[in-house]
């Protein structure tokens, strides 16, 4: 008898043992405090003023969702991207901007739920803009001039001006002496308004983010063109996120977009006034425009 009881006690200490150990190499489900999801934005302006906005909202979704938020802004668009095409990914969550997001889309690793609304309208432009003072009055006269972008793979600040600059008779390769990453909107700005670049490009009307350390930005840094409509940014989720928890999140943001606290908070990240709820094909019409223009999703992804 004592044995059996020797014998039955070495099993539940063995089965207490199993329990413990799959238990303590399991994962945290995604949402939990030790396994948050991670909400990754590009960089729209000043790192720190998007950081704080974005960590507002998370702190918003966490009151009515339950689900823990990490929130960071990348240096660079691609850093998203590459987030997101890991494996398990480090990014769940992307506010992706347009051409950023088809190419994440097209890598099979984001997909759109929600973008964002600006000025009342979903879609935005981008404009190319020289200092009042240069000589510069139109596309053609910036051959062996510098130019600034935000990105390589922002929408606004290069992608649709660099096929812009082609329509015109202008290769960017050959013909500009210089492309500058500035590494935002507002950066490409400041670096013509300070004669670090001869021209540049940024979303409609990035000037006013630079407008309290420079006054005047508006009168000495002129726009010499705007381009087509763009989709805007927004919020996309990597496939493999449960439907059900991203239903939850997106209802939830829609909910905190409809309130005066939520509406700061997104107004000091991306400026966004509202989000409405838009599928991957929404930006079927941008893909067009590209696909017209010859421009090749993989060549600039290189």
């Amino acid at each position: 008898m004592k044995k059996q009881r020797a014998v039955a006690l070495v099993l539940m200490l063995a089965l207490a043992a199993g329990v413990l150990g799959a238990s303590g190499g399991a994962e945290a489900p995604l949402g939990s405090e030790k396994n948050p999801i991670v909400w990754s934005f590009v960089p729209s302006g000043e790192m720190e003023r998007v950081a704080s906005g974005a960590q507002a909202v998370a702190d918003m979704l966490y009151d009515k969702t339950g689900y823990h938020f990490a929130t960071n802004v990348a240096t660079e668009y691609v850093g998203v991207i590459e987030a997101m095409a890991t494996n398990p990914p480090k990014a769940h969550m992307a506010s992706l901007a347009t051409f950023a997001y088809i190419m994440a889309a097209e890598r099979g690793v984001a997909d759109a739920a929600l973008v964002s609304v600006r000025y009342g309208s979903p879609t935005y432009n981008g404009q190319i803009f020289v200092r009042s003072d240069s000589g510069i009055n139109q596309i053609s006269d910036l051959a062996g001039k510098s130019f600034a972008r935000p990105d390589p793979l922002s929408t606004s600040g290069w992608i649709i001006p660099m096929i812009t600059l082609k329509a015109a008779g202008i290769n960017p390769d050959r013909d500009l002496s210089n492309i500058v990453d500035a590494g935002s909107h507002d950066g490409a700005v400041a670096a013509v308004l300070n004669g670090d670049a001869d021209a540049g490009a940024s979303y409609v009307d990035a000037r006013t983010r630079v407008e309290d350390d420079f006054p005047n930005v508006m009168e000495d840094v002129a726009v010499i063109e705007v381009t087509t409509d763009i989709p805007n940014d927004g919020v996309q989720f990597h496939p493999e996120i449960d439907m059900e928890m991203r239903n939850t999140i997106v209802n939830a943001l829609i909910e905190i977009a409809s309130t005066e606290e939520g509406k700061d908070a997104l107004k000091v990240a991306y400026q966004w006034n509202a989000l409405e709820e838009h599928g991957d094909t929404f930006y079927d019409p941008f893909r067009q425009l590209l696909q017209a223009s010859g421009v090749a999703v993989e060549d600039l992804m290189k």
